[in-house]
């Protein structure tokens, strides 16, 4: 069972995501209206995935997906926005969420996103991933190049392999089927790789790959 916390500031948009997270394998365990109501729901509730709006009165979604990604077991975060422009999309992805939707998504996507993230993989609308390669191929910085480039060779030559897998859009399943191995050995490998870079999500790993031109 997949236990989801739903975040928003208004209750018909809350209570409509309920409505949408209700397959067998889903179970809303908690709501919140802002970004220090999810934090203390989430050590209440343990939630497996937070669906996080991100504007919200009092502690935004940013703000409070960047407290969650500090936990010391933090769950998957999903941001939800009616405006996905680009700063909404990078603050999302540098605050350390897993996934990211448009409020008008369907509800099969919202569905989706939510087993992908629980399952530790990421989720990234159409639009959100062309900005986040869009951001990364034109960075012109060299010194953020190199950066990226010592991280990486901090790496052993298997987590290399499961993070370039990650740059490709390759899901948990899907990377232990190519280098033979379970998803669990996948994970353990993954969480090593995000630790030894200093990052917090699946996104943000990919992002690091692409801009180390190593994917």
């Amino acid at each position: 069972m997949i236990r989801v916390l739903v975040v928003d500031d208004d209750p018909m948009v809350r209570r409509l995501l309920r409505t949408i997270l209700r397959p067998d394998d889903l179970e809303v365990v908690g709501e919140a209206a802002d970004g220090d109501e999810a934090v203390t729901a989430v050590h209440a509730h343990h939630p497996d995935v937070v669906l996080m709006d991100l504007r919200m009165p009092r502690v935004d979604g940013i703000r409070a997906t960047a407290a969650l990604a500090a936990l010391p077991d933090p769950p998957g975060v999903v941001a939800m926005t009616s405006f996905d422009t680009e700063s909404a999309i990078l603050d999302a992805v540098h605050a350390g969420a897993a996934g990211f939707l448009a409020k008008d998504s369907s509800p099969e996507d919202i569905v989706a996103a939510v087993r992908a993230v629980a399952a530790g993989d990421g989720w990234l609308s159409a639009r959100a991933a062309r900005t986040v390669m869009t951001q990364v191929s034109a960075d012109p910085a060299a010194s953020g190049r190199r950066d990226a480039q010592d991280k990486v060779r901090t790496l052993t030559e298997r987590e290399l392999e499961i993070a370039r897998a990650v740059a490709e859009g390759l899901s948990n399943a899907e990377i232990a089927r190519r280098v033979f191995v379970s998803e669990a050995t996948v994970k353990t490998h993954l969480g090593r790789a995000m630790d030894k870079v200093g990052v917090g999500s699946r996104v943000q790993l990919a992002v690091l790959v692409d801009r180390a031109g190593v994917g």
